[in-house]
């Protein structure tokens, strides 16, 4: 008989840790057949973040790093710039990228760093118990705003895509989701361009995933999923952002 489903090869037998209904695991699966329908999985380092996915070492068949909360951006260029044979990405959320790694993200990007950065938005810290993120959404009730978001007080979101497609730096920005197949599919393919991007030396491509955190949004995971569509899809569109390659 035919197979034609198979666990990706770049993907260990470990059980993941994360909460039902999250979507880190799709993404972890993306990543993982990304690298192996490219063939890269012996030269492959991903570097892990300080929050959920700090454990993302132990779901990876290739080398994996640690870096400090926010600085895989910069730990990300030490390894490629010592090493340019290497495909380097890393795996970041919102308050690691978007918060105390927001200066590494921006100056990578800004020098145009031969990098891939999967980048989880699901609008709230997760590990460490649900405050407030950059990009939670206004009117957003999280532990640290239990009245909502209130702009006026805090700021609004940050919308990292649109931010970065204003710098000459990077190659390749878009936003994606997975809160259905449909989605899951189109991410599957931003993925593996922005990886197929460093192998052809393009320079820093970034993907956003917009993601559900079923546990600090207190909701069941199809509830979850319906939220993101209803309400993070309108506040953060996904699409191509920046692409040189389809600039005339």
């Amino acid at each position: 008989m035919k197979t034609v489903f198979e666990k990706p090869k770049s993907l260990s037998n470990v059980p993941l840790h994360y909460c039902p209904g999250c979507t880190h695991g799709i993404v972890h699966r993306l990543v993982a057949e990304a690298v192996d329908e490219l063939g890269i999985e012996g030269k492959t380092i991903g570097v892990a973040p300080v929050g959920c996915a700090v454990l993302i070492y132990e779901y990876y068949n290739f080398d994996m790093a640690q870096a400090a909360h926010g600085r895989a951006p910069a730990v990300a260029t030490g390894i490629k710039r010592a090493d340019p044979n290497n495909i380097v990405f890393t795996y970041q959320g919102d308050g690691d990228l978007a918060s105390i790694g927001m200066a590494e993200t921006v100056h990578a990007a800004a020098r145009g760093e031969n990098i891939t950065i999967i980048f989880i938005n699901n609008t709230i810290y997760g590990m460490t118990g649900g405050q407030m993120a950059p990009t939670s959404l206004p009117g957003q009730v999280t532990q640290t705003s239990p009245y909502g978001r209130n702009p006026s007080l805090c700021g609004y979101p940050i919308k990292v895509c649109e931010m970065l497609a204003t710098l000459d730096g990077p190659e390749y920005l878009e936003r994606v989701s997975v809160h259905n197949v449909k989605f899951v599919r189109s991410a599957k393919k931003a993925i593996k361009k922005a990886f197929e991007n460093q192998v052809n030396n393009k320079g820093f491509s970034l993907i956003e995933v917009l993601s559900t955190c079923t546990t600090n949004w207190g909701l069941a995971p199809t509830a979850a999923l319906k939220w993101l569509e209803e309400k993070m899809l309108p506040y953060y569109p996904v699409g191509v952002y920046k692409d040189r390659s389809k600039v005339q």
